[in-house]
């Protein structure tokens, strides 16, 4: 199995539920259930937080784009959102989705490419949607890709992982953050500069390249790279961190 970790990060002005918890930093709405299947999507979801947020949600039920599809323009699947139960600080929502062909999602998009057996946890602050899918193992650069093609948002991927604590298996394949399985998670532009920073000999010791003269090598500005390179290395370390 592996955990896949990642956050879909709407712009202002796109999205109406991550417009609405971006106004109260302490809402939150996460998933409590969710089943896919190759044409639809059920799932319940608590929602937390003050009353104008809870108001605002409930307002919202039945609301484009409340629902999972990752196309913010054009998708003409049915979806219908109704709330369960309301509490002073809660509230409960069901939604059923009717995928159409020109609308995915992370669930659809995860079943095809890993099959049944797949489970998520989503946690949505602010703008943000942290995705977590414990999968079969299978091709996930092929997933990531496919989040990122179809998303009309920034996807941010964390971590791919094994889900084993490292108390199972042995020769350490239940080692969390693989580090060469681990590139195929990193944003594309991430991936290609740790891979020519090492081609390069940047990370020898003496070094053979500094970050700006191979900035100048691969036409980019020196900031940039260093950027991408700090950000991969972080989470690169953090992957080898966890898998101790």
């Amino acid at each position: 199995m592996r955990e896949v970790v990642f956050d879909v990060v709407h712009d202002p002005g796109t999205n109406p539920v991550g417009d609405l918890l971006a106004e109260h930093g302490e809402a939150r709405l996460r998933s409590l259930a969710c089943h896919v299947t190759e044409s639809a999507l059920w799932r319940v979801d608590r929602a937390s937080g003050p009353t104008a947020v809870l108001d605002g949600l409930a307002d919202m039920a039945g609301a484009r784009y409340f629902t999972d599809c990752l196309v913010r323009d054009g998708c003409d699947g049915d979806w219908e959102t109704t709330v369960l139960d309301r509490d002073e600080d809660s509230l409960l929502l069901y939604s059923y989705w009717e995928r159409a062909p020109d609308c995915d999602s992370v669930p659809h998009l995860a079943r095809e490419r890993f099959g049944d057996g797949v489970v998520f946890d989503e946690t949505w602050r602010g703008r943000r949607q942290r995705w977590r899918v414990l999968a079969p193992d299978g091709p996930v650069g092929a997933f990531v890709e496919d989040v990122r093609e179809v998303a009309d948002a920034a996807v941010e991927f964390e971590r791919v992982s094994s889900p084993d604590n490292g108390n199972g298996g042995s020769g350490g394949s239940g080692a969390r953050g693989d580090a060469r399985g681990g590139l195929e998670a990193l944003p594309p532009e991430q991936a290609a500069a740790v891979e020519a920073a090492v081609e390069a000999g940047y990370y020898e010791t003496p070094r053979e390249v500094d970050a700006y003269e191979l900035a100048d090598e691969l036409g980019v500005p020196g900031s940039t790279l260093t950027y991408r390179l700090r950000r991969a290395e972080a989470w690169l370390a953090a992957q080898y961190v966890d898998g101790r």
